[in-house]
């Protein structure tokens, strides 16, 4: 579905806020703890989905004196928060399903399992309008709201058909915990992915040494040092370089400036920074290091 990002999260928040007040009313009436545990995460989703439209919005703002990298990071920040909701939610569906499996109470499957029908169904449309592939964090994370709210209507479908066919009504509880567990680990693994981005570690995937590696073989090269490998946001990946080359002219150094941006560039990095450096000069200095290095260690040995 070609639709902006923007748009495809307001149709699903839309069709979410109805899931939940169907939900919410559903599990009230039937009694069910899987049906209203659903109904929370519904909650988290329709609140993740607001702060990713705000997010998505802010973040296509261009850079300034006051953000000089711009504000992709509103994103990230969004989903964060949005991982947090999901662990939050899981501890009141845990603590409310300790207290049912202690004490299980009676339940109406002939109101709860239309309502979790239709839920799935709906779930099932919002997760393919936002699509699998994302560019950003952000929707990725409004994403695996949906996803995991799929899976925990098939859980309450599930358990309301067992406690139909056979009236054991520990089913229900113990959906609502399973369901919990599906939202604590999608809320982990967004938070991880975000903090791995906040604290500039090399992105998933690539490998600094190589990349440096491949760069320090080519034939004008005589070295690279203080190389580093971050991202901005997600999928938008930097890269920074000290290279070494003999001493010769700035427009004499053009050719090689574009084949090493090439080069990183089909490694889908997108944004690069590389510093020329004259390599007898650096050499001589970093000879001067280590001897002086060499010096203090022996003095305390």
């Amino acid at each position: 579905m070609k639709l902006s990002p923007e748009k495809r999260l307001f149709i699903t928040l839309s069709i979410t806020l109805l899931i939940l007040f169907a939900e919410v009313l559903g599990g009230l009436l039937s009694n069910s703890l899987a049906l209203l545990s659903d109904a929370g995460h519904v909650l988290t989703d329709a609140f993740a989905l607001g702060l990713s439209m705000i997010a998505a919005r802010i973040s296509k703002r261009p850079s300034d004196y006051r953000a000089t990298y711009g504000y992709q990071r509103v994103g990230l920040l969004a989903a964060v928060i949005n991982g947090l909701s999901l662990l939050v939610i899981s501890v009141f569906i845990f603590f409310e399903s300790y207290h049912r499996l202690i004490s299980p109470p009676s339940i109406n499957t002939s109101v709860m399992l239309p309502i979790a029908i239709g839920g799935l169904l709906g779930n099932i449309v919002m997760a393919w309008i936002l699509g699998s592939g994302h560019h950003d964090l952000n929707v990725k994370s409004a994403w695996l709201h949906v996803l995991g709210d799929t899976l925990s209507s098939v859980g309450v479908i599930i358990s309301g058909v067992v406690v139909y066919l056979t009236g054991w009504t520990y089913a229900d509880p113990i959906a609502g915990t399973l369901i919990g567990i599906i939202i604590i680990s999608g809320g982990i693994r967004v938070v991880k992915e975000a903090a791995h981005i906040f604290l500039d570690l090399v992105p998933k995937g690539f490998d600094v040494e190589e990349i440096a590696k491949r760069i320090a073989e080519l034939p004008e090269v005589m070295g690279i040092h203080d190389v580093h490998l971050w991202s901005l946001a997600h999928r938008r990946v930097s890269f920074s370089g000290h290279i070494w080359v003999h001493d010769q002219k700035l427009s004499e150094l053009e050719p090689l400036r574009k084949k090493i941006e090439h080069m990183l560039g089909e490694l889908k990095i997108s944004h690069i920074l590389l510093q020329f450096e004259c390599a007898e000069c650096e050499s001589n200095a970093l000879y001067c290091q280590i001897h002086s290095e060499d010096e203090h260690d022996d003095h305390h040995h």
